[in-house]
């Protein structure tokens, strides 16, 4: 079964392991594969649930509500996003200004059947609104109780301390993070995760095993496997590519004699890797099979010793991403609608 952390600085406890469905749901896998994926979740001990308003254009919020229906909803985290275009992309339907913020709430909480979620995050940085105007949106947003608490994801460590310090000012947390982390993306440690301590805030990290490249199933020199992420072209391989590479992918073959050393498959490894940072209160996963939830859930409560991550970092050494800007380098520049 599932661990449990607190996140950020506040008094909320989330599964380590989070099921997140990013590229799934209302997109690769049907629904009632995705409901039993989501059972399997529940079964596991997993009760935080992450998705976004964009995915599969609104429709993976639908899929997640339907398969939650009926639980106990006091004992649930649900976590919803708001940012990136949606609906008929209208130059009002993408961005964190107040309209689309207090908009893009209701329909949020329409499609997940609830009243409130738990934590609703800005899903990038708004380069063309103020930052007060957004956080000032936030704040209402909490105290009309639609969300409990405010997270982002993919901002700089700059734009956090500023979104934490209008927080606070306005009355309200901020209390999360949600970057790409990886044992081969480590773009966060050296800026993120410093300011992310100063101001109580925790990280619930995507792609924690690269897009699938940390399972070792894409080996050098050889096609990816038939139906992978490496071969969707519904943007799975596009998300993916930067990984492929024949250098990475025979770095990533190293990592198995350690996998084996702690009784753990290399996707678990990774997952495991990830929660090894004091400052990450989750990782989040995805799944297209059952099965596969239940895999990923014995990476929860692993203790790596110090001597393999050691080893861990020998391995990788020369394929790993580590430059703080890369966040800023991925930020849109303008609205995209």
């Amino acid at each position: 079964m599932v661990n449990y952390r607190y996140l950020g600085n506040s008094g909320l406890k989330i599964s380590e392991i989070t099921y997140g469905n990013w590229l799934t749901h209302g997109s690769q896998v049907e629904n009632d594969v995705a409901t039993a994926c989501v059972r399997a979740a529940l079964d596991a001990g997993i009760t935080t649930f992450d998705t976004a308003d964009v995915y599969a254009n609104t429709v993976a919020e639908q899929v997640l509500g339907d398969a939650l229906k009926g639980e106990r909803r006091e004992s649930l985290e649900i976590f919803t996003k708001v940012y990136w275009p949606t609906g008929p992309k209208g130059p009002n339907d993408t961005g964190l200004s107040r309209k689309h913020i207090l908009e893009s709430i209701n329909g949020s909480l329409t499609r997940l059947g609830t009243d409130y979620v738990d934590l609703y995050q800005a899903h990038r940085y708004d380069v063309e609104t103020p930052l007060e105007e957004t956080m000032q949106a936030f704040a209402d947003v909490v105290r009309q109780g639609k969300a409990l608490y405010i997270g982002v994801s993919e901002w700089t460590a700059d734009q956090i301390r500023a979104g934490a310090a209008l927080a606070k000012e306005l009355g309200f947390q901020l209390i999360s993070s949600q970057p790409q982390y990886s044992m081969l993306w480590r773009v966060i440690e050296d800026e993120v995760v410093p300011a992310s301590k100063e101001v109580g805030v925790s990280q619930i990290v995507w792609s924690p095993m690269a897009q699938g490249v940390l399972s070792g199933k894409y080996l050098p020199g050889q096609a990816a496997p038939a139906g992978s992420r490496a071969t969707d072209q519904k943007g799975g391989a596009q998300t993916i590519s930067r990984f492929m590479s024949d250098e990475t992918l025979t770095a990533v073959q190293n990592l198995k004699p350690v996998a084996d050393e702690l009784g753990l498959s290399m996707a678990q490894l990774a997952v495991a890797w990830v929660l090894q940072n004091d400052n990450v209160a989750a990782a989040l996963v995805g799944a297209s099979r059952p099965e596969q939830v239940a895999e990923n859930v014995k990476a929860s409560g692993v203790t790596i010793p110090d001597e393999l991550l050691k080893q861990i970092d020998e391995a990788l050494d020369g394929v790993v991403e580590r430059d703080p800007a890369k966040t800023l380098e991925g930020m849109p520049k303008k609205r995209l609608a």
